[in-house]
This record gives C-alpha cells, sequence and structure tokens, in this order.
C-alpha cells in the first residue's frame, strides 16, 4: 500500500532511526484525506448542525446526514436512523448498557461474555450483575486459544438475556465464528451485542446477515479521528427506549411541562454532536471501501504469517492465541522468557519499534493465562514486510542477548 497517503508515516521514512508502528490495535494512523476533509469544513464552511438556515449550517448538516448513510452503507445496516453517533466502542457499550438496565433486565437474568473481552465489554456488564442481581456468565479459552463454543453452547439458557461479545479479541487476535454465535443466542431468545473495534478496519461485516442486535466501533481504529464512535442497533430497540442524554436537538418540543422526543437518530444524540469528526470518519470508509477488504486482508494476512513464523522460531518465545493463522487477525501478542513484557517493549522502542505492553485492558484473560503481561504487535495497511523483518531480526538479537546474558 502507499505510504505517501499518511503524511505521519511518511514523514518517519526519512528518519535516521526507524519508525515502525505496530501499535494499530490501539490506535491508527490518519490517511491524508481524513486530515484533508476535517481541515477543509473548518476553513471553509464549519458550523453547527440542524441549528442554521444558512449555507454553512446547511452544509455541514448534509455532510453529517451523508457521513452517517455512508457508515450505515458500510455495516450492512438497513437504515441509517440505526446509526448512533458516539464518543468510542467503550461509550456505544455502555449506552446499551444503560439502555438495558433500564428497560429489559430483570432479576435472575444471565449475561454471556468471554473472558478475552476488553475491559469496556466486561466492566458494564460486571457493574450491571453486581446492581441488578443478574447472573454474569463468563466462556473461558480453550486449549487451542479460541472461544470455546462448546462451554458457550452449554452456558446458554432460557435466562440469558444477552451475549456481549468481541468480534476479535484485542490480545488473543483469535476470529469468533460470530454468526454461529448469534445464531446460537437468537434460538434461546437473546439479544446479542457485538465489540467491533477490532474487526472494522481489517475485515467486512454486514449487520443484516449476521443479525446482531447491537454493533460498537471507534473511528480512531479505523484510520478515522478521535472522538467519534458508532452504536448499530436496531430500529425497534431505539423506538421503544427513552433517551439517556437529554438537552439540545434531541427534542421536538418542551414547554416546561411535557416533551416530545426528536425523531431517530436524533433522539439519542443530546447537545453539539461531533460532526466535523463524523464526517472525517466518512473519508475513513471511503479509504477502505476504495483499497477494498481483500487487500487488505491479503497484506494483513501475509505480514502475520511471517511474524507469527518467525517469532516460533525465536528461542524463548511464547505466543498467546490461536495457532491457526487462518483463525487470527493483525494481532499477535508474546512473550519472551527471562524478560518483562515492559521492559522488552522498552528494548524494542530504542530500535524504532512502536508495540505495546501491559494486559491491554484485558485483565480477567492475563489472569487466566496466569502471565502479569505481554508485549503486543498490531499491524495496519501501511505496515511492511521489511518492517517485520527488521522486527524479527531486532526480537533475535535481543533473545540471543539475554541468552548469553544468563551464562
Amino acid at each position: 500500500m502507499n505510504t505517501d497517503y499518511f503524511p505521519q508515516i511518511k514523514q518517519s521514512h526519512s528518519q535516521k532511526l526507524p519508525a515502525i508502528y505496530f501499535d494499530n490495535a490501539a490506535t491508527t494512523q490518519k490517511p491524508q484525506k481524513v486530515l484533508e476533509m476535517m481541515t477543509n469544513i473548518y476553513s471553509s464552511c464549519n458550523a453547527n448542525v440542524y441549528r442554521g438556515g444558512y449555507y454553512w449550517s446547511e452544509k455541514t448538516t448534509a455532510l453529517y446526514a451523508e457521513a452517517r448513510q455512508k457508515i450505515a452503507d458500510f455495516i450492512g445496516a438497513k437504515s441509517s436512523n440505526e446509526i448512533i453517533f458516539t464518543r468510542n466502542t467503550t461509550e456505544s457499550i455502555n449506552l446499551v448498557a444503560q439502555i438495558l438496565e433500564r428497560d429489559y433486565f430483570k432479576k435472575g437474568d444471565e449475561v454471556i461474555i468471554s473472558q478475552a473481552e476488553h475491559h469496556s465489554n466486561y466492566l458494564p456488564w460486571w457493574q450491571l450483575a453486581q446492581e441488578k442481581n443478574i447472573e454474569l456468565k463468563i466462556i473461558g479459552i480453550n486449549a487451542k486459544g479460541e472461544f470455546d463454543l462448546l462451554a458457550f453452547r452449554k452456558a446458554l439458557t432460557s435466562k440469558t438475556k444477552l451475549v456481549a461479545i468481541a468480534g476479535i479479541s484485542n490480545v488473543l487476535g483469535n476470529i469468533y465464528p460470530l454468526k454461529q454465535i448469534i445464531d446460537l443466542a437468537h434460538k434461546k431468545g437473546s439479544l446479542v451485542l457485538i465489540d467491533g473495534a477490532q474487526w472494522v478496519a481489517h475485515l467486512p461485516i454486514n449487520v443484516s446477515h449476521l443479525d446482531c442486535d447491537f454493533l460498537a466501533f471507534s473511528g480512531h481504529k479505523m484510520y478515522g479521528p478521535t472522538g467519534i464512535g458508532v452504536l448499530f442497533a436496531k430500529k425497534e430497540w431505539l423506538l421503544k427506549t427513552e433517551p439517556l442524554n437529554l438537552g439540545g436537538e434531541m427534542i421536538t418540543s418542551f414547554d416546561g411541562t411535557g416533551v416530545c422526543w426528536a425523531d431517530l437518530p436524533q433522539k439519542f444524540e443530546a447537545g453539539t454532536p461531533a460532526y466535523i469528526e463524523a464526517i472525517g470518519l466518512r473519508a475513513a470508509v471511503d479509504y477502505l471501501t476504495k483499497l477494498g477488504f481483500k487487500k487488505i486482508q491479503s497484506q494483513e494476512n501475509d505480514l502475520t504469517k511471517i511474524a507469527y513464523s518467525g517469532l516460533k522460531m525465536i528461542k524463548g518465545i511464547s505466543i498467546l492465541g490461536p495457532s491457526d493463522i487462518s483463525k487470527r487477525s493483525s494481532i499477535i501478542a508474546f512473550n519472551l522468557k527471562g524478560i518483562h513484557a515492559h521492559d522488552l517493549s522498552d528494548l524494542l522502542a530504542k530500535e524504532g519499534i512502536m508495540t505495546r505492553a501491559g494486559v491491554h485492558c484485558a485483565g480477567p484473560l492475563h489472569h487466566q493465562l496466569n502471565i502479569p503481561a505481554s508485549v503486543r504487535i498490531s499491524f495496519g495497511v501501511y505496515n511492511t514486510l521489511r518492517e517485520v523483518n527488521y522486527f524479527l531480526q531486532v526480537m533475535t538479537n535481543i533473545s540471543k542477548e539475554l541468552s548469553h546474558d544468563k551464562k
């Protein structure tokens, strides 16, 4: 892929020390088109949406509506009214939790999640279980490092009211069998929420085909701006649910005694929305669509195979997650015997390789695996085979130095 589309990546290539960005699961760099789109709005027609009858406001309002429709098309939603803009995946999931807590759950109900969930898709349900006396069932990871589908089947009961699951683990990198999970859950009458934060920039998704009830994801993990997230929710739930945030633009009338809520989706978007960021997200969607997921998957799969195989050859390396590369995304978490993950990440940073170390907001998973932390690399569209080979050479040198120091 042409890295010239990414100013920060292009600039890093001119530096003496390599600047290799392998932390894409945390956030991605932004294409020039995204930056230009946002700058153009700020410098040419910036005005609050919905609230003015003049050109600038009408222009930004139209672009905001187009962004919503573009994102609805991108994920296969039936209507743009099913797209609620939030700040990020975390806020989207918490919004669902608050909606369901008030209007759906009752004592004795069950929620199923996996042990590998990001804290954003763990803590809201954990807290809900404490407050509403709901049973939280945790599905572990099987011996292959994959979601335990057999255990999931056994855990499902008529009391299961929600399954909240990631599409791809942000640590293990494993791709969950979403269609199977959703179909099994629906047969029991359960709703399904998908945390798509690690999915939408790497694999195509169609919520109508999957038939999930909710999907949450963030703009900044898919080459878009920070501060903008998306919640897809089936229209039936949005219509029957009262709004949580109250303020301007989410009502049609209020006389001090009675209120009439606005139509979807404004009903759930109180106050001035992040319209510039939403328009920037539209540009990111355009970028991904133009590249095409066939090309994205081909490149990322090649890098993942080479990185995984190369790490396996290095003495002292242990890799988390499935060994079957076909069941992995472009995320690899690992440890090197004899060195803490944070120290290893620091050594890599000194060689110009940017990685992530810690529990990656997945404390329960690391507790299950009985490890304090791990180092994570994650690829994006601008990463190259040359970068992966350099990383493997640096890792080999670090491993040899550790072995030499012990002698």
